[in-house]
């Protein structure tokens, strides 16, 4: 290997050395956002949450205050909003939320939730047991509908160095247009309405 590298030339070695690199940067740039995502779910960096089937079953007499915040992507036609805007709970507690989602135009709308919760060191304490968040949603026209979310902030925060002095956390989401499935079928209610 050693030989063959010796005998190409300077032009040769470049351009081997070039099309390395770029192979390189393309692979880094294919794994960057599921390793991204996989280190923001281990830290809870950028306010990524956890999920659980249920909470840990320890619920403490201090409190939380949630704050639910909705906004939708530029151009998308949706009223998306949160049923209540705070909420507070006791600590390992499980909560429900409620956002509602209207659309008013007339023609079947989908689009998908993403969310992050702030401040950012609190994302490791807050835990998701269900949400609608990264699933297909789809409205008829006129449609309406309250979509849940189930959570509880996990006691552990009040041990933590960043986490013990949070006394709100806000969890936002964004709804984003996506398209329609080519073999999406429309729910029975959906279409007699």
């Amino acid at each position: 290997m050693i030989a063959t590298w010796n005998k190409l030339t300077g032009i040769q070695k470049t351009t081997v050395q070039t099309v390395s690199v770029v192979l390189f940067m393309g692979a880094m740039g294919w794994a960057a956002v599921p390793l991204y995502d996989l280190f923001c779910r281990v830290t809870g960096y950028g306010g990524t949450t956890n999920t659980a089937s249920a909470s840990s079953g320890v619920v403490l007499d201090q409190t939380m205050r949630i704050r639910f915040d909705a906004s939708v992507a530029r151009d998308f036609p949706w009223s998306f909003k949160p049923v209540d805007r705070v909420s507070e709970i006791k600590i390992g507690e499980v909560g429900l939320a409620f956002y509602e989602a209207y659309n008013p135009t007339d023609e079947p709308i989908a689009g998908t939730a993403s969310y992050n919760v702030s401040p950012y060191e609190a994302g490791r304490f807050f835990t998701k047991i269900d949400c609608f968040c990264f699933e297909l949603q789809v409205l008829q026209p006129g449609e309406t509908v309250l979509m849940p979310v189930t959570y509880f902030v996990d006691p552990d925060i009040l041990d933590d160095r960043d986490g013990r002095g949070t006394h709100t956390i806000t969890l936002s989401y964004t709804f984003h247009p996506t398209d329609i499935p080519a073999d999406y079928v429309a729910p029975e209610s959906a279409m007699t309405n």
